[in-house]
């Protein structure tokens, strides 16, 4: 009998974004301003710095950092535990900065969704799609 691991899905954003690496960068390493765009939170910017973003609902997703390379790749895990399993959640959500001539490409990829989680991915593919406008009017103000 083989025992294959359950096949996984993944919500995948891309978007060019007129700013250089370097400022999106710092929008998504600062706390105060990650808090403007994503969540209230604890973040560092350290490999294995563990900390929490603060839903509006109420929720709080335990998270570590697992990779960090200025300017170009952040990554960490984003679970939510929850008394039913089927929205008890461990994924790894990965930000990827490319330049680009007219700024940074900006591809976020949130992996490990389970296949009876139809909600959860459905919840996350208009989420990270409101995250990264309130990201982008971030980035307009702070001109």
């Amino acid at each position: 009998m083989s025992t294959t691991a359950p096949q996984t899905r993944s919500v995948i954003v891309e978007r060019e974004i007129a700013h250089p690496p370097e400022k999106l960068w710092r929008a998504l390493t600062q706390p105060h301003l990650i808090a403007e765009w994503l969540m209230r939170n604890d973040f560092v910017p350290n490999l294995g710095h563990r900390f929490k973003l603060h839903g509006d609902w109420g929720g709080v997703l335990d998270c570590e950092v697992l990779a960090i390379e200025p300017n170009r790749t952040l990554s960490y895990t984003w679970d939510f535990a929850h008394d039913d399993p089927a929205f008890d959640m461990k994924s790894v959500v990965t930000f990827t900065l490319t330049p680009t001539p007219k700024g940074t490409l900006l591809r976020m990829e949130q992996a490990g969704f389970r296949p009876e989680q139809k909600q959860a991915f459905g919840g996350a593919r208009a989420g990270w799609q409101e995250f990264f406008g309130k990201l982008e009017e971030l980035l307009a103000r702070a001109e």
